[in-house]
Protein backbone atom coordinates (compact mmCIF):
# COMPACT_ATOMS: atom_id res chain seq x y z
CA UNK A 1 0.00 0.00 0.00
CA UNK A 2 1.45 3.17 -1.20
CA UNK A 3 0.55 5.96 1.77
CA UNK A 4 1.06 9.94 1.25
CA UNK A 5 1.31 11.46 4.64
CA UNK A 6 1.61 15.15 5.29
CA UNK A 7 2.26 17.34 8.67
CA UNK A 8 2.07 21.10 8.63
CA UNK A 9 4.51 23.34 10.80
CA UNK A 10 3.26 22.80 14.06
CA UNK A 11 3.45 18.98 14.05
CA UNK A 12 7.32 19.30 13.15
CA UNK A 13 7.60 22.88 14.98
CA UNK A 14 10.86 21.23 17.34
CA UNK A 15 12.79 18.24 17.61
CA UNK A 16 10.25 16.06 20.21
CA UNK A 17 7.53 16.76 17.12
CA UNK A 18 9.74 15.83 14.53
CA UNK A 19 11.02 12.75 16.19
CA UNK A 20 7.38 12.19 17.28
CA UNK A 21 6.45 12.37 13.35
CA UNK A 22 9.49 10.13 12.61
CA UNK A 23 8.31 7.14 14.81
CA UNK A 24 4.78 7.70 13.19
CA UNK A 25 6.09 6.96 9.75
CA UNK A 26 8.58 4.73 10.74
CA UNK A 27 5.18 2.49 12.20
CA UNK A 28 3.89 2.77 8.93
CA UNK A 29 6.79 1.43 7.40
CA UNK A 30 7.16 -1.38 9.51
CA UNK A 31 3.48 -2.76 8.30
CA UNK A 32 5.22 -3.12 5.04
CA UNK A 33 3.82 0.35 3.31
CA UNK A 34 6.08 2.39 1.20
CA UNK A 35 5.59 5.83 2.49
CA UNK A 36 5.56 9.65 1.10
CA UNK A 37 6.15 12.68 3.80
CA UNK A 38 5.23 16.13 2.98
CA UNK A 39 6.30 18.32 5.34
CA UNK A 40 5.71 22.07 5.77
CA UNK A 41 8.43 24.28 6.97
CA UNK A 42 8.80 24.35 10.80
CA UNK A 43 6.43 26.27 13.46
CA UNK A 44 6.14 29.66 12.12
CA UNK A 45 9.43 29.69 10.10
CA UNK A 46 7.38 31.07 6.96
CA UNK A 47 6.24 34.02 8.72
CA UNK A 48 10.30 34.21 10.32
CA UNK A 49 11.84 34.55 6.60
CA UNK A 50 9.19 36.97 5.57
CA UNK A 51 10.14 39.42 8.26
CA UNK A 52 13.42 39.01 7.50
CA UNK A 53 13.08 40.13 4.35
CA UNK A 54 10.42 42.63 5.18
CA UNK A 55 13.30 44.09 7.27
CA UNK A 56 15.93 43.78 4.44
CA UNK A 57 13.77 45.34 2.04
CA UNK A 58 9.67 46.05 2.18
CA UNK A 59 9.50 45.93 -1.74
CA UNK A 60 11.26 42.71 -2.35
CA UNK A 61 10.41 40.82 -5.70
CA UNK A 62 8.15 38.06 -5.56
CA UNK A 63 10.87 36.00 -7.31
CA UNK A 64 13.50 36.32 -4.59
CA UNK A 65 10.80 36.03 -1.81
CA UNK A 66 9.76 32.56 -3.48
CA UNK A 67 13.54 31.78 -3.34
CA UNK A 68 14.24 32.61 0.21
CA UNK A 69 10.98 30.82 1.39
CA UNK A 70 11.70 27.40 0.15
CA UNK A 71 14.22 27.14 2.32
CA UNK A 72 11.90 26.51 5.14
CA UNK A 73 11.03 22.94 4.12
CA UNK A 74 13.98 22.23 2.61
CA UNK A 75 15.56 23.01 6.16
CA UNK A 76 11.85 20.15 7.92
CA UNK A 77 12.28 17.57 4.90
CA UNK A 78 16.23 17.15 5.88
CA UNK A 79 16.16 17.13 9.63
CA UNK A 80 13.17 14.66 8.82
CA UNK A 81 15.27 12.39 6.81
CA UNK A 82 18.27 12.19 9.60
CA UNK A 83 15.31 11.92 12.08
CA UNK A 84 13.80 8.59 10.59
CA UNK A 85 17.55 7.70 9.83
CA UNK A 86 17.99 7.86 13.72
CA UNK A 87 15.63 5.15 14.16
CA UNK A 88 17.73 2.54 11.34
CA UNK A 89 15.15 3.30 8.76
CA UNK A 90 16.57 4.41 5.36
CA UNK A 91 15.00 8.13 4.16
CA UNK A 92 15.44 10.93 1.07
CA UNK A 93 14.89 13.82 1.39
CA UNK A 94 14.14 15.65 -2.08
CA UNK A 95 12.57 18.65 -2.68
CA UNK A 96 11.12 20.63 -5.65
CA UNK A 97 13.38 20.54 -7.84
CA UNK A 98 14.79 16.71 -7.53
CA UNK A 99 11.32 16.08 -8.24
CA UNK A 100 9.99 17.84 -10.71
CA UNK A 101 7.25 19.41 -9.15
CA UNK A 102 6.60 21.90 -12.16
CA UNK A 103 4.44 24.83 -11.54
CA UNK A 104 3.16 28.03 -13.78
CA UNK A 105 5.44 31.05 -13.89
CA UNK A 106 3.10 32.39 -10.92
CA UNK A 107 5.32 33.54 -7.70
CA UNK A 108 3.68 33.77 -4.58
CA UNK A 109 0.75 32.03 -5.95
CA UNK A 110 1.79 29.44 -8.61
CA UNK A 111 -0.40 26.27 -9.75
CA UNK A 112 0.67 22.82 -10.16
CA UNK A 113 1.09 21.49 -13.71
CA UNK A 114 2.86 18.28 -13.85
CA UNK A 115 4.78 15.98 -11.16
CA UNK A 116 7.57 14.03 -12.52
CA UNK A 117 7.46 10.51 -10.69
CA UNK A 118 10.45 8.39 -11.51
CA UNK A 119 12.63 9.55 -9.02
CA UNK A 120 10.38 8.91 -6.64
CA UNK A 121 9.25 5.77 -7.89
CA UNK A 122 12.91 4.73 -7.60
CA UNK A 123 13.44 5.64 -3.95
CA UNK A 124 10.38 3.55 -2.90
CA UNK A 125 11.90 0.84 -4.73
CA UNK A 126 14.86 0.90 -3.03
CA UNK A 127 12.81 0.75 0.25
CA UNK A 128 13.30 4.24 1.78
CA UNK A 129 11.00 6.70 2.96
CA UNK A 130 10.63 9.72 0.38
CA UNK A 131 10.08 13.33 2.13
CA UNK A 132 9.29 16.06 -0.51
CA UNK A 133 9.24 19.29 0.14
CA UNK A 134 5.41 20.92 0.55
CA UNK A 135 3.94 24.73 -0.60
CA UNK A 136 7.01 24.60 -3.60
CA UNK A 137 7.49 23.85 -7.27
CA UNK A 138 9.62 25.09 -10.04
CA UNK A 139 8.37 26.98 -13.15
CA UNK A 140 9.38 26.98 -16.62
CA UNK A 141 12.20 29.52 -16.08
CA UNK A 142 13.67 26.95 -13.43
CA UNK A 143 12.82 29.40 -10.82
CA UNK A 144 11.38 28.14 -7.33
CA UNK A 145 8.02 29.22 -6.64
CA UNK A 146 5.12 29.07 -4.01
CA UNK A 147 1.94 27.66 -3.89
CA UNK A 148 0.44 30.16 -1.60
CA UNK A 149 -0.53 29.53 1.97
CA UNK A 150 -1.45 26.38 2.80
CA UNK A 151 -0.10 25.19 -0.54
CA UNK A 152 1.92 21.69 1.27
CA UNK A 153 -1.85 20.16 1.60
CA UNK A 154 -1.87 20.76 -2.34
CA UNK A 155 0.88 19.61 -2.58
CA UNK A 156 0.43 16.20 -0.94
CA UNK A 157 -2.78 15.57 -2.80
CA UNK A 158 -1.41 16.60 -6.02
CA UNK A 159 1.43 13.53 -5.20
CA UNK A 160 -1.27 11.24 -4.15
CA UNK A 161 -3.53 11.58 -7.46
CA UNK A 162 -0.13 11.24 -9.18
CA UNK A 163 0.93 7.96 -7.86
CA UNK A 164 -2.22 6.62 -7.24
CA UNK A 165 -2.14 6.49 -3.68
CA UNK A 166 -3.84 4.06 -1.52
CA UNK A 167 -4.01 6.83 0.82
CA UNK A 168 -3.83 10.19 1.24
CA UNK A 169 -3.16 11.65 5.19
CA UNK A 170 -3.27 15.22 6.20
CA UNK A 171 -1.88 15.62 10.01
CA UNK A 172 -2.56 19.28 11.90
CA UNK A 173 -2.48 20.02 15.19
CA UNK A 174 -6.60 19.42 15.67
CA UNK A 175 -8.17 16.17 15.72
CA UNK A 176 -10.24 16.73 12.35
CA UNK A 177 -12.81 18.59 10.93
CA UNK A 178 -15.07 20.32 13.53
CA UNK A 179 -18.14 22.07 13.18
CA UNK A 180 -17.02 25.21 13.85
CA UNK A 181 -13.47 26.71 15.75
CA UNK A 182 -13.29 25.29 18.87
CA UNK A 183 -11.52 28.33 19.54
CA UNK A 184 -14.62 30.12 18.78
CA UNK A 185 -17.09 28.10 19.63
CA UNK A 186 -16.36 25.43 22.57
CA UNK A 187 -19.26 23.40 21.85
CA UNK A 188 -17.84 22.18 18.40
CA UNK A 189 -17.82 18.98 17.70
CA UNK A 190 -15.65 16.42 15.20
CA UNK A 191 -17.13 15.73 12.11
CA UNK A 192 -16.71 11.79 11.27
CA UNK A 193 -17.00 12.68 7.36
CA UNK A 194 -17.63 15.44 4.87
CA UNK A 195 -18.16 16.01 1.33
CA UNK A 196 -15.66 17.57 -1.29
CA UNK A 197 -18.38 20.19 -1.53
CA UNK A 198 -18.51 20.92 1.87
CA UNK A 199 -15.32 21.10 2.55
CA UNK A 200 -14.57 23.29 -0.13
CA UNK A 201 -16.90 25.91 1.05
CA UNK A 202 -15.35 25.44 4.30
CA UNK A 203 -12.26 26.22 3.57
CA UNK A 204 -12.66 28.83 1.05
CA UNK A 205 -14.70 30.79 4.33
CA UNK A 206 -12.20 30.41 6.60
CA UNK A 207 -11.69 26.82 8.54
CA UNK A 208 -8.21 27.24 8.36
CA UNK A 209 -8.34 22.99 8.88
CA UNK A 210 -7.28 21.98 5.01
CA UNK A 211 -6.33 24.64 1.73
CA UNK A 212 -9.10 25.04 -0.43
CA UNK A 213 -7.30 24.39 -3.39
CA UNK A 214 -6.09 21.12 -2.33
CA UNK A 215 -9.78 20.10 -1.94
CA UNK A 216 -10.89 20.78 -5.39
CA UNK A 217 -8.17 18.94 -6.47
CA UNK A 218 -8.74 15.74 -4.32
CA UNK A 219 -12.39 15.82 -5.54
CA UNK A 220 -11.36 16.24 -9.60
CA UNK A 221 -8.85 13.73 -9.38
CA UNK A 222 -11.14 11.16 -6.43
CA UNK A 223 -8.21 11.41 -3.74
CA UNK A 224 -9.94 10.61 -0.57
CA UNK A 225 -8.13 12.58 2.69
CA UNK A 226 -8.49 11.93 6.38
CA UNK A 227 -7.61 14.73 8.46
CA UNK A 228 -6.36 14.10 11.78
CA UNK A 229 -3.83 15.11 14.43
CA UNK A 230 -0.15 14.07 14.88
CA UNK A 231 -0.29 14.60 18.39
CA UNK A 232 -2.57 11.70 19.14
CA UNK A 233 -3.77 8.52 17.79
CA UNK A 234 -7.32 9.80 17.07
CA UNK A 235 -9.79 8.35 14.44
CA UNK A 236 -9.67 11.76 11.94
CA UNK A 237 -12.22 12.84 9.36
CA UNK A 238 -12.69 11.50 6.33
CA UNK A 239 -13.22 13.95 3.02
CA UNK A 240 -14.61 12.29 0.16
CA UNK A 241 -17.22 12.04 -2.30
CA UNK A 242 -20.83 12.78 -1.45
CA UNK A 243 -22.87 10.02 -0.66
CA UNK A 244 -26.68 9.68 -1.37
CA UNK A 245 -27.61 9.14 2.59
CA UNK A 246 -29.59 11.63 4.65
CA UNK A 247 -27.55 14.73 4.68
CA UNK A 248 -27.18 16.75 8.27
CA UNK A 249 -29.28 20.09 7.58
CA UNK A 250 -25.55 22.19 8.59
CA UNK A 251 -22.41 20.65 8.84
CA UNK A 252 -20.47 23.82 9.90
CA UNK A 253 -19.94 27.18 10.36
CA UNK A 254 -17.04 29.19 9.59
CA UNK A 255 -15.51 32.38 10.40
CA UNK A 256 -13.27 34.67 8.39
CA UNK A 257 -11.82 37.81 10.28
CA UNK A 258 -9.20 38.43 7.09
CA UNK A 259 -12.00 40.64 5.42
CA UNK A 260 -12.16 43.97 4.52
CA UNK A 261 -15.57 45.76 2.66
CA UNK A 262 -14.87 48.13 0.11
CA UNK A 263 -18.69 50.09 -1.27
CA UNK A 264 -17.87 52.57 -4.26
CA UNK A 265 -20.82 54.96 -4.19
CA UNK A 266 -22.38 57.04 -6.43
CA UNK A 267 -22.09 54.80 -9.86
CA UNK A 268 -23.72 55.67 -12.81
CA UNK A 269 -26.52 53.13 -13.38
CA UNK A 270 -25.74 51.82 -16.81
CA UNK A 271 -24.94 48.92 -18.37
CA UNK A 272 -20.86 48.02 -18.52
CA UNK A 273 -20.67 49.66 -14.86
CA UNK A 274 -20.03 46.84 -13.10
CA UNK A 275 -18.20 45.06 -15.40
CA UNK A 276 -15.37 48.00 -15.54
CA UNK A 277 -14.92 48.05 -11.71
CA UNK A 278 -14.58 44.01 -11.62
CA UNK A 279 -12.34 44.50 -14.82
CA UNK A 280 -9.75 46.76 -13.59
CA UNK A 281 -9.74 44.48 -10.22
CA UNK A 282 -9.25 41.15 -12.23
CA UNK A 283 -6.15 43.68 -14.25
CA UNK A 284 -4.67 43.97 -11.25
CA UNK A 285 -5.20 39.67 -9.64
CA UNK A 286 -7.49 40.88 -6.53
CA UNK A 287 -10.00 38.13 -5.91
CA UNK A 288 -13.05 39.63 -4.93
CA UNK A 289 -15.56 37.67 -2.32
CA UNK A 290 -19.47 39.22 -1.32
CA UNK A 291 -20.80 41.51 -3.86
CA UNK A 292 -23.75 43.57 -3.02
CA UNK A 293 -25.21 45.94 -5.51
CA UNK A 294 -27.88 48.45 -4.33
CA UNK A 295 -31.54 49.41 -5.86
CA UNK A 296 -31.40 52.93 -8.20
CA UNK A 297 -31.87 55.90 -6.08
CA UNK A 298 -31.18 59.38 -8.32
CA UNK A 299 -30.14 57.41 -11.33
CA UNK A 300 -27.05 56.14 -9.69
CA UNK A 301 -26.11 52.82 -7.70
CA UNK A 302 -23.89 51.58 -5.18
CA UNK A 303 -21.84 48.60 -5.11
CA UNK A 304 -19.66 46.98 -2.23
CA UNK A 305 -17.47 43.69 -2.08
CA UNK A 306 -15.09 42.17 0.15
CA UNK A 307 -11.21 41.23 -0.04
CA UNK A 308 -9.06 39.94 2.47
CA UNK A 309 -6.76 42.15 4.13
CA UNK A 310 -3.56 41.31 1.88
CA UNK A 311 -5.57 42.19 -1.54
CA UNK A 312 -7.20 45.85 0.68
CA UNK A 313 -4.37 48.10 -0.44
CA UNK A 314 -4.64 46.58 -4.30
CA UNK A 315 -8.27 46.83 -4.80
CA UNK A 316 -8.34 50.48 -2.69
CA UNK A 317 -5.40 51.80 -5.09
CA UNK A 318 -6.86 50.55 -7.76
CA UNK A 319 -10.44 52.00 -7.20
CA UNK A 320 -9.37 55.19 -6.62
CA UNK A 321 -6.97 55.45 -9.64
CA UNK A 322 -10.37 54.38 -11.98
CA UNK A 323 -13.08 56.12 -9.80
CA UNK A 324 -12.94 59.76 -11.62
CA UNK A 325 -11.97 58.46 -14.42
CA UNK A 326 -13.89 55.35 -16.03
CA UNK A 327 -16.03 54.78 -12.87
CA UNK A 328 -16.99 57.94 -12.60
CA UNK A 329 -18.25 57.42 -8.71
CA UNK A 330 -19.10 59.91 -6.13
CA UNK A 331 -17.11 58.55 -2.99
CA UNK A 332 -15.18 54.81 -2.02
CA UNK A 333 -16.19 53.78 1.55
CA UNK A 334 -13.35 51.27 3.07
CA UNK A 335 -14.57 49.21 6.15
CA UNK A 336 -11.82 47.11 7.73
CA UNK A 337 -13.68 45.84 11.43
CA UNK A 338 -15.17 43.29 9.78
CA UNK A 339 -16.25 39.54 9.69
CA UNK A 340 -17.60 37.06 7.45
CA UNK A 341 -19.94 34.50 9.52
CA UNK A 342 -20.75 31.54 7.24
CA UNK A 343 -23.16 28.23 7.43
CA UNK A 344 -22.17 24.86 5.37
CA UNK A 345 -24.14 22.27 4.82
CA UNK A 346 -25.28 19.99 1.66
CA UNK A 347 -28.99 19.00 3.24
CA UNK A 348 -29.79 22.92 2.53
CA UNK A 349 -30.51 22.15 -0.91
CA UNK A 350 -33.65 20.25 0.19
CA UNK A 351 -34.61 22.21 3.02
CA UNK A 352 -36.33 25.62 3.14
CA UNK A 353 -35.81 28.16 5.68
CA UNK A 354 -32.27 27.93 6.37
CA UNK A 355 -31.27 31.01 5.77
CA UNK A 356 -34.65 32.61 7.79
CA UNK A 357 -33.34 30.57 11.21
CA UNK A 358 -29.61 31.91 10.63
CA UNK A 359 -31.13 35.42 10.98
CA UNK A 360 -33.14 34.46 13.76
CA UNK A 361 -30.57 33.54 15.65
CA UNK A 362 -28.35 36.79 14.77
CA UNK A 363 -31.28 38.65 15.40
CA UNK A 364 -32.07 37.17 19.20
CA UNK A 365 -27.80 37.97 19.64
CA UNK A 366 -28.43 41.50 18.52
CA UNK A 367 -26.09 41.09 15.92
CA UNK A 368 -26.49 43.30 13.20
CA UNK A 369 -25.96 41.97 9.30
CA UNK A 370 -23.96 44.17 6.74
CA UNK A 371 -24.00 41.64 3.48
CA UNK A 372 -25.89 38.58 2.32
CA UNK A 373 -24.01 36.30 -0.05
CA UNK A 374 -25.28 32.64 -0.92
CA UNK A 375 -25.06 29.48 -3.05
CA UNK A 376 -26.62 26.33 -2.76
CA UNK A 377 -24.36 24.39 0.28
CA UNK A 378 -23.91 28.05 1.94
CA UNK A 379 -24.86 31.22 3.58
CA UNK A 380 -22.30 34.22 4.58
CA UNK A 381 -22.99 36.95 6.09
CA UNK A 382 -20.76 39.98 6.86
CA UNK A 383 -20.98 41.51 10.88
CA UNK A 384 -19.03 43.85 12.94
CA UNK A 385 -15.60 41.81 13.84
CA UNK A 386 -16.59 42.36 17.39
CA UNK A 387 -19.12 40.16 17.05
CA UNK A 388 -17.97 37.29 15.08
CA UNK A 389 -17.57 34.72 18.00
CA UNK A 390 -21.10 35.48 19.24
CA UNK A 391 -22.86 35.11 16.09
CA UNK A 392 -20.85 32.21 15.55
CA UNK A 393 -21.61 30.68 19.20
CA UNK A 394 -25.53 31.98 18.30
CA UNK A 395 -25.60 30.13 15.03
CA UNK A 396 -24.24 26.89 16.32
CA UNK A 397 -26.38 26.30 18.83
CA UNK A 398 -29.66 27.76 16.72
CA UNK A 399 -28.80 24.43 14.41
CA UNK A 400 -27.72 22.19 17.75
CA UNK A 401 -24.20 21.27 15.42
Amino acid sequence: MLVVKKFGGTSVANKERIENVARRCVEEYKQGNQVIVVLSAMGKQTDVLLDMAKDINPNASRRELDMLLTTGEQTSVALMAMAIDALGVPAISLNAWQVAMNTTADYGNAKLKRIDTERIYNELENRKIVIITGFQGVNKYDDYTTLGRGGSDTTAVALAAALHADACEIYTDVDGVFTADPRVVPKARKLDVISYDEMLELASLGAGVLHNRSVEMAKKYGVQLVVRSSLNENEGTIVKEDNKMEKMLVSGVATDSNVVQIAVEGLENKPGVAFKLFRHLANHNVNVDMILQSVEHGGKQDISFTVTEEAAAEAIETVERHGETSLKCDNINVTRDVAKVSIVGAGMMSHAGVAARMFEALYDAGVNIRQISTSEIRVTVLVDEKYVEKAAQAIHDEFSL
